[in-house]
């Protein structure tokens, strides 16, 4: 089924009503996905890799509907809308094995050149995007994975769904200044979110030991937190690295 006939039939079926504010929360159950798996994996055992698998998933869903919502804010047209779950699902799994492959490369070259502190960090480039990373070349690195995953999508979508790690490092060279300088910016934006969500995760540690608070207080209290910072860096990542390819689209001419 084509994209313009599935865009007929949901006009024709759904009503076109939107509470503007959901909008920026139609990530939310899949970065709660996320975060159970992580939480799985970290247990260890026969389940960590399937439950790694998963979260990687989840994590670009959110960010395909994140970007969407992120394109159509830079005046930018985008079909990612169009999608049924069958079609994220298979171009979400084209994208993660290619950075999957990307970033074990990287963790390899840091091993062989010495960084053996620093290697397996680069694992965690695609939790990045929306869960902290704990160092700060880390948090580079997953600006430079948000940029590729972002470049792979956008050139899926001008050629029939067809991933390719390639085209989108060539896209990356050719625009190298503003997705480069976006990346840049991206990775600087996270260190500063990262000190902020760890001066917010002291405070709650804090209103824990000493509030009389419910428990149902204090769960909520930390939902809010780690979805809240999730959800928001998400957010900062797409707006920076949209707002960078449509300009350079402009300085094309």
């Amino acid at each position: 089924m084509t994209i313009a006939l599935r865009k007929q039939l949901r006009q024709q079926s759904l009503p076109q009503v939107s509470f503007g504010p959901f909008r920026f929360l139609e990530a939310l159950p899949w970065l709660a996905m996320a975060a159970a798996m992580r939480v799985i994996a970290f247990g260890g055992g026969g389940v960590a890799f399937p439950a790694i698998v998963v979260a990687a998933i989840a994590v670009l869903h959110a960010f395909l509907v994140v970007a969407q919502r992120s394109i159509e804010l830079n005046d930018g047209q985008t079909s990612l809308g169009e999608l049924d779950f069958a079609e994220q699902f298979r171009l979400s799994r084209a994208v993660l094995w290619r950075v999957a492959l990307v970033m074990f490369a990287a963790g390899c070259a840091l091993l062989v050149a010495g960084y053996t502190s620093l290697a397996p960090h680069m694992m965690d480039g695609l939790d990045g995007m929306a869960f902290d990373q704990w160092t700060d070349i880390g948090k580079f690195w997953s600006a430079v994975i948000a940029a590729l995953v972002l470049l792979m999508i956008v050139d899926a979508e001008r050629n029939h769904g067809q991933v390719s790690f390639v085209r989108a490092i060539r896209e990356f060279a050719r625009r190298g200044v503003w997705i480069g300088g976006a990346a840049v910016v991206l990775g600087v934006a996270y260190l500063g979110l990262g000190l902020g969500q760890g001066l917010v995760r002291s405070a709650i540690w804090n209103f824990w030991q000493v509030s009389s608070a419910s428990q149902f207080i204090k769960n909520l209290i930390y939902f809010v937190f780690i979805f809240g910072f999730a959800m928001l860096r998400l957010w900062i990542t797409l707006l920076i690295l949209t707002y960078g390819l449509k300009q350079s689209y402009l300085a094309e001419g």
